[in-house]
């Protein structure tokens, strides 16, 4: 990267800051409708945003946009002749190598980066050919990657030629509107790796607030030129653009950078040019990258809460808000905004209680601040759903959970029981609500037609309950589900408004139905007649209860044929019918009863596998983080007793190691926030060495008795963890 030299030189802009509001000011009388690249804009939140209002989850395709947005293509100016080559350049930069001589290469890169014409002529693969379509942006990628490669082991003079010559691009290209060959030169420099360095960081700062004034329709060709850049460079824009924020929010030395009060654009426009990458990240299946590599765990330690009622106060107008660009917080983060979300609502129910309670001169009960459930054991389904359906005004204070006969207070402990007991009782393939299918190890909704779906909407307060107090759950539903869970993320006013209906693919069966989305599959691609050989209609067969029924994928289906011209309409059809129509009337019972408990605007930030992770954790277990993270009482670390039983633990089957963390815990998956969040400790039990393990599932702590040798520690162990469930004695 640039070394002091560099920061000399560049580290106060005033002159070209200065210039940049000249031209603002030159040009601010001018009639044309795409004047302003930068506009007059005193800070960030004047910027137009990228992304719709999330609130309203409206999206638009990225494929197709309206006629108004479609700006007229101005004429490509004439590029320069260019006609340097990869293996030119290469063989340049071998010989300044070996002679020290650069005045070749020093030429190659002001002359290059001096102008976006001179960019065009260099990097674009035909200059006699527009480009001008979404399909190619028509960069010489490999060229590109070449050059920026050895840029950062040549000369520091030449690196500042690159910068100069950056700074009188961005200058000349302030008016008019955006040739594509404008938009190349945006994409290249996007990629420059010196912006990696913080003295580049004013320049980088224009360069991004150029790109985030665009219009719409220049988005629209940026986003799919982008989704083409190499996986590698791909993560190095979004890592360089994340840092910038990070940087700009905690710098490690301030006087690097202007003031904040003078640079509050800077944070807005580097997010709105990420959400163009993460929008080009969606486009592609399987993405670029992870839709987590666009976290940035920095904005963890911001006043989340401040963001998210800006958020809610605002939308997406002009006061920016991360949470306008859910995408780039963390699922930690998010976390935090729902318990605090739910935290105040629970206050807020519990003091409203409270108020009644006392303006009817009754005198308060410290119970009608919780939600208490009371149930036995023996009829735990029956009992709980009563207990919910009578307490509906409840929902949303802190819940606990009493079992009949039995001496445990619940301190979380019980809670957490309750929910593995219930969960697994109602998932038994004898209850019949639920589907396991083995292939794919989830479970899916029975389409048994029912008089009463009440028990499905108990499953969606149950998994509404988890997340509004912090449970994870070991429910194994595919990632369709929670997808249909957001369809929509908040109830409509109109209770005849469809809910949990959303756009399924055969990729969505295959998480479920393996064997049968590989049949469809293959009838895709099938070579031969569709309809002589398989001689299918637009018919489904169902059985249910022992007898076959048949419904219609279309209306008449059972008389039209599947074809080789109609088999995706079919096969689409059958898609929707297995996980949309043919299971409406439980899965909408399920949504109510989620979003009985868990209305809330947080639920907006949520991708669905996010969701998943809220409601069920990981099942990824990783017994040394916990070890790190043990806390200890009455041992230390290093004792004999607590060494034989690391050695066992992290000797143990996942299975083994599952029942250990249930038993210590009350769940066998793990936190959002890893095994740290489980605040695991381990105290020394002065009982007889004859005594199994005991713990306290509340406080996620496990009582050892000084064992004599790791044999017996691992029998004793085993026992406990093996035979762990219930509280206190009948």
């Amino acid at each position: 990267g640039l070394e002091e030299g560099a920061k000399n030189q560049f580290s106060t802009f005033s002159n070209f800051i200065t210039t940049i509001n000249q031209k603002k000011e030159g040009i601010g009388n001018r009639n044309s409708p795409t004047q302003l690249v930068i506009p007059n804009i005193k800070n960030g939140r004047d910027l137009p945003a990228l992304c719709l209002d999330v609130r309203q989850k409206k999206r638009m395709s990225m494929d197709t946009l309206p006629q108004e947005l479609k700006a007229p293509i101005p004429p490509e100016p004439s590029l320069p002749i260019r006609t340097k080559t990869v293996k030119d350049f290469q063989d340049d930069m071998e010989k300044s190598k070996a002679s020290g001589d650069w005045k070749a290469v020093h030429n190659f890169y002001s002359t290059t980066f001096d102008s976006f014409l001179e960019i065009n002529a260099a990097f674009k693969k035909d200059t006699n050919s527009p480009f001008n379509t979404i399909e190619d942006s028509g960069i010489d990628a490999k060229f590109v990657n070449v050059v920026y490669d050895a840029l950062l082991n040549t000369p520091q003079d030449v690196q500042k030629s690159v910068l100069k010559g950056i700074i009188n691009g961005l200058l000349q290209e302030w008016t008019g509107p955006r040739t594509k060959d404008d938009l190349r030169a945006y994409c290249i420099l996007l990629q420059n790796p010196q912006f990696s360095n913080t003295s580049t960081y004013v320049i980088y700062a224009h360069l991004l607030r150029q790109i985030a004034a665009l219009t719409e329709a220049d988005h629209h060709f940026l986003v799919h030129w982008s989704k083409k850049i190499s996986q590698k460079r791909f993560k190095q824009v979004v890592d360089r653009l994340l840092q910038f924020i990070s940087l700009r929010l905690f710098p490690a030395k301030p006087e690097e950078f202007p003031p904040m009060v003078k640079c509050t654009w800077w944070i807005p426009s580097a997010t709105k040019v990420l959400a163009l990458f993460n929008a080009a990240n969606s486009l592609i299946s399987p993405p670029i990258i992870s839709y987590t590599d666009f976290y940035n765990s920095t904005l963890d330690h911001i006043d989340l809460m401040e963001e998210y009622h800006n958020w809610q106060c605002y939308g997406n107008s002009h006061r920016f808000s991360f949470c306008q660009y859910p995408f780039i917080i963390s699922i930690a983060a998010k976390k935090v905004i729902i318990q605090r979300d739910s935290e105040q609502q629970m206050i807020s129910i519990a003091r409203q209680s409270l108020v009644d309670k006392v303006s009817r001169r009754q005198k308060p009960d410290m119970n009608m601040l919780f939600l208490n459930v009371k149930v036995r054991r023996t009829h735990l389904v029956s009992d709980s759903l009563d207990e919910l359906a009578r307490k509906k005004a409840d929902l949303k204070k802190k819940l606990k959970v009493t079992f009949v006969g039995e001496a445990g207070l619940d301190m979380g402990g019980l809670t957490k029981e309750w929910f593995l007991l219930l969960i697994r009782q109602i998932f038994h393939p004898d209850y019949g609500m639920f589907t396991y299918h083995k292939d794919s190890q989830c479970h899916w909704f029975s389409s048994f037609k029912c008089d009463n779906y009440s028990e499905f909407r108990l499953v969606g307060a149950l998994m509404g309950l988890a997340v509004y107090n912090s449970i994870t759950l070991d429910i194994r539903f595919p990632p369709c589900c929670y997808k249909k869970l957001l369809s929509p993320p908040i109830v409509p006013c109109d209770h005849n408004a469809l809910v949990g209906i959303c756009g399924v693919t055969l990729d969505d069966l295959f998480q479920i139905m393996p064997e049968l989305a590989h049949g469809l599959s293959e009838l895709l691609s099938y070579e031969g007649n569709v309809e002589e050989d398989f001689y299918s209609t637009f018919q489904v067969f169902q059985e249910e209860f022992g007898v076959i029924k048949s419904y219609n994928l279309k209306p008449n289906g059972d008389k039209i044929p599947v074809t080789n011209r109609n088999r995706k309409e079919y096969v689409q059809l059958y898609v929707d019918f297995l996980l949309n129509r043919s299971i409406y009337k439980q899965f909408a019972a399920f949504y109510y009863g989620f979003h009985s408990v868990c209305a809330s605007y947080a639920l907006l930030l949520l991708r669905p596998e996010e969701v998943e992770i809220l409601v069920c954790g990981s099942p990824e277990l990783d017994m040394s983080a916990l070890q790190r993270s043990t806390q200890y009482e009455g041992y230390q670390k290093t004792d004999l007793t607590i060494r034989y039983f690391w050695d066992v633990v992290l000797g143990f089957s996942l299975d083994l190691q599952k029942k250990l963390l249930h038993f210590a815990t009350g769940s066998d998956r793990v936190p959002v926030g890893g095994m740290a969040d489980l605040n695991f400790k381990i105290s020394r039990s002065e009982t007889s060495t004859n005594w199994l393990p005991v713990a306290h599932t509340c406080f996620n702590q496990l009582c050892l008795p000084p064992y004599k040798n790791k044999k017996e520690l691992r029998q004793k162990l085993i026992i406990g963890i093996s035979n762990a469930e219930g509280f206190g004695l009948e």
